[in-house]
This record gives structure tokens, sequence and C-alpha cells, in this order.
């Protein structure tokens, strides 16, 4: 909300374009180590000490491909800036190893303390460097080094609560089978970060930095929900699918459950937000960026369709099934890609109706692939998101009634906009109650588990 006052629309898509390329990087340089340690049912010291190894080797392989390819990306998309932040977040890739291991094993023993606590401080500090910089005039270069500034403090915490048991130096023996796996999961991430950050890098080449910022801008509603949502959940996913498939021999079960939670969530979410697009827009990003609200309700459909099988990926290769996640994945992107291209001479909002449409496409596709993997049907999906749909509709409708009468303006935005917040989240929360949905049980279970730890100032006798 900050940035978006203090920096151009240009200036955010320069450093927009240089992350595409530096999180196509970031996704090779894991390797699949973080995955490997999660399902490896036998897991040593001696599996440790490779894993280590093969991170150090590809992320500073990354680091040097990054930094020296700079220059062409910079000219490629005729901008100056995108050489030099690239080149700042080269550094990234010399020190991440260093913490990436120890965290993968944290994730495998379902122990996200030491996690919660390093990317609090890791944001914190790359929110307080962004700030400062963008304030005395860094412009893109604030992001950059802001980005550095954070994997130095997730490394150092990360190193500071790694066990006094737990290796500390790399190892080659064991090496092949880390490379064995490796290669067919960073092929998975490779594509799937090539596809997700398809949109910016073709709106970029064929239009210009200012169309990039727009859409990024847009797809930073749906970015909202993934950030404050699915980022808690996802490093939980894979590690509770391998167990539940260890231990009960299929993770449907969990995985349909996963599947009514995320979208009872997800579906009011996307559909609020697309409601008050102009309100959301103009709240947390300000007057200039007025132009990404139709982009910005689109592309809100599009990320309620992602939701339903969002989690597809973590369980089939929690499963095993390796190869299959990567036809997979291939499949989804160049799906993804096709659609963007076929629709981008109609501008902006081409390009979203395209990724609608793959959207729908790849719901399909994925769902085939869950069927022939683990022989999850349809009618299940269907009948695990119905009662979000029911949620969703009765959720939305107050606020639906509200926009249709009083069409949202400059003069009444914030009303609407928090307003409506206000009212939509108590009626889902009734919602919820009312049809007892598996949610409300759960978030019930949280609030008595928190109001039981309260502190002895709280206590009433």
């Amino acid at each position: 909300m900050i940035i978006s006052r203090l920096l151009t629309p240009e200036e955010t898509g320069v450093f927009a374009v240089a992350a595409v390329f530096a999180a196509v990087a970031s996704t090779f340089r894991d390797f699949g180590v973080t995955e490997y340690l999660i399902q490896e049912k036998n897991l040593t010291d001696e599996k440790i000490r490779a894993s280590f190894t093969v991170n150090i080797i590809i992320s500073w392989l990354m680091g040097l491909a990054l930094f020296f390819s700079a220059p062409l990306a910079s000219e490629y998309y005729r901008s100056v800036g995108i050489k030099a932040v690239m080149q700042v977040q080269a550094f990234n890739f010399l020190l991440i190893p260093f913490g990436a291991v120890t965290m993968a094993n944290f994730r495998r023993l379902l122990d996200f303390r030491p996690i919660f606590i390093a990317s609090s401080f890791a944001n914190i500090t790359t929110f307080l460097v962004a700030i400062l910089l963008a304030f005395n005039g860094f412009s893109y270069m604030s992001l950059a080094w802001s980005s550095l500034a954070g994997v130095i403090v997730t490394v150092g915490t990360s190193m500071w609560f790694r066990p006094s048991n737990f290796p500390k130096w790399p190892g080659f023996k064991g090496v092949g089978d880390v490379i064995h796996f490796g290669k067919f999961v960073s092929g998975i991430f490779i594509i799937g970060q090539l596809g997700k950050n398809s949109p910016e890098m073709i709106i970029g080449r064929v239009q210009n930095m200012t169309g990039v910022a727009l859409f990024s801008r847009a797809n930073g509603l749906v970015e909202l929900f993934n950030r404050t949502v699915l980022r808690a959940v996802m490093p939980v996913c894979m590690p509770y699918f391998a167990k539940s498939n260890r231990q009960l021999g299929s993770m449907n079960d969990g995985y349909l459950l996963s599947i009514s939670f995320i979208t009872a969530i997800g579906w009011p979410f996307m559909a609020f937000f697309g409601i008050v697009a102009f309100s959301a827009i103009r709240i947390i990003y300000g007057l200039q960026w007025m132009a990404s609200v139709p982009l910005a309700q689109i592309l809100c459909i599009v990320g309620a369709i992602e939701l339903v099988h969002t989690f597809s990926q973590e369980a089939l290769m929690a499963g095993g099934e390796i190869k299959r996640t990567n036809v997979l994945q291939i499949g989804l992107q160049l799906s993804r890609i096709a659609g963007i291209l076929v629709v981008i001479p109609f501008g902006l909002i081409g390009a979203c109706w395209g990724l609608v449409a793959s959207a729908s496409f790849n719901l399909l596709y994925t769902q085939w692939h869950l069927n022939k993997a683990m022989g999850l049907s349809l009618r299940g999906v269907l009948r695990a998101c119905a009662p979000s749909f029911y949620i969703t509709i009765l959720t939305i409708m107050p606020i639906a009634i509200w926009v249709g009468f009083e069409k949202v303006t400059e003069q009444n935005y914030l009303w609407l906009g928090f307003g409506g917040g206000g009212i939509t989240g108590v009626i889902w929360l009734l919602t919820l109650f009312w049809l007892d949905h598996p949610l409300w049980i759960e978030l019930n279970s949280i609030a008595k588990r928190l109001y039981s730890r309260r502190p002895t100032w709280l206590q009433f006798k």
C-alpha cells in the first residue's frame, strides 16, 4: 500500500519484470531439495549433507546465471533498470543455501515455530528497508535491496535455530539420489513459475512496463489471498498429505477436506473483492492505479477457479507421482501461455479473459490426472465444494445488492469498502455456523484453545 504511493507504475513494472527472472531462477535453485527431504522415509545425516551440497551448487550457478544474463534481459525489455535489479537479486542465491536445508527439515517435522519467527523478522526487515529507501528516492532499487536484506535475516535466523546435532557441512555421498529426485521436481516448479509469470513477461514485451504494473496491481487482490492464506497453508500441505499416505495408504479424505476448507474461505473472498474492486484498488493502491479495476474483477474469477485444485501438485508429489506431476504442470502452463497469447492483441482485458478460459480448461485437466493417480472422482470434488458454493452466494448477496443499487464512486468507496467488508465478514461466519461447515468446527476448536490459554489477568473466577 505504501510502495504503491511512493513508486510510479513504470518503476513498479521494472521491478515486476526483473522479479520474474529471479523467481524462475529461485525455483530452479531449490532443485527439489525441500521436497526430497520432506518425502524421504529414511532421512539420515548423509542424505542431509548431500542435499546441502546439491543446494549450494545449483544455487550458486543460478546466481551467476542471473547476474550475467541481466544485460540481455535489460536489452530485450528496453529497460536499464532491469539489469540493476537482477544483479542485486543474484546475491540472494549465494546466501540462501545456508538456511534452506534447515528450514526444509523443520517443515518435515511440522515444526513451524522457527519458520514463523524467521519469516516474521525477514518480512519486517524487508518492509522497513523498502519504505526507507523508496522514500529517499531509490526508486525500483529499494525493492531489490529490501529483498536482499530479507534473505540475510532469514538465513541468520535459521542458523540460530538449527539443532546442535543437525549436520553443518556438505557431503558428496548420496548426491546422485538427490539429483535423480530433484531433476523431476525442479522441472515441475520451473515450468510452474514460468507459467505463473508468463503474463508479466508477455505483456512487458508486447506492451510496456506500465502495462505490466497495471496487471500486477490487478493481480494483487488475488495475491492478497495467496499471501495471507495460501502462503500459510502450502508449507503444511505436502507434509500432511505425505503423512496421511504413509499412515493410511490414502490421502483422498484429507485432500477433499482441504478443498472444502480453502474454497469456503477463498470463494467468498474472491467474490467480495470482485464486486468491490473499485474500493479495494482505491484504498490499497491509490488513484494512479484505477485502470486496474476491470482487470482485477476478471482475475478474481481466475483465482476462484484455480482454488479448486490448488493443492493438486502437493498431493501428487506426496504420493510419489513425480513424473505425472511434471506432465500435469507442463499442460497447465502451456494452456496458460496459450490463453494469453491468443487474446493479447485485445489488450490487458483480453489477456485476463484468456486466463479465465485457461483456468477452466486446467480445472478439468487436473481433475483427470487426480482421478488417474489417486482415484479422486469428480463427484467427490463437487460434493466437497458444494457447501462452499452456498456459503459464497449467501455471504456476498447483501454487498452485491448494495453495489447494485449504489454504484461505487469516489464519494462512497470507503464506506462500501470497509462497511461492506465488515458486513460480509459477519455474514460469512454466521453462514458457516448455520450450515455447520467443517471449517466452523475447526474455527470453534481454535477459539476454545485460545480462550483456555488466555492471560491470567483476563480470567474471571
